[in-house]
């Protein structure tokens, strides 16, 4: 399972239920771990898989598990996305295994 590191302002907000994207850079390092996870198929939203988040990088940080689907495009302003810049978006579509 993909863990990804998140900053406790969005961890909180996507537990609330108010954020309900998260945004990784089109870099290539978040382009092997999403193809590698999402195999051949491409990003385009339709298929779910799971994604830790954890605030913070110790084993023992806050994280939940989210099922989620990915597309790549613009995200929203007010859930920390700049303007007009492309992403991959992750939008989270069911919340797990909070600890």
């Amino acid at each position: 399972m993909l863990t990804l590191p998140i900053k406790k302002k969005w961890f909180d907000m996507i537990l609330s239920g108010e954020k309900q994207e998260e945004y990784r850079e089109m870099t290539p390092y978040y382009q092997v771990r999403f193809a590698n996870l999402w195999k051949a198929e491409p990003f385009n939203g339709s298929a779910i898989r799971e994604i830790r988040f954890r605030n913070g990088y110790s084993g023992n940080s806050p994280s939940f598990v989210a099922k989620c689907s990915l597309r790549t495009g613009t995200g929203k302003v007010e859930w920390g996305a700049e303007p007009g810049k492309q992403y991959y978006v992750l939008t989270i579509q069911e919340i797990s295994d909070i600890s």
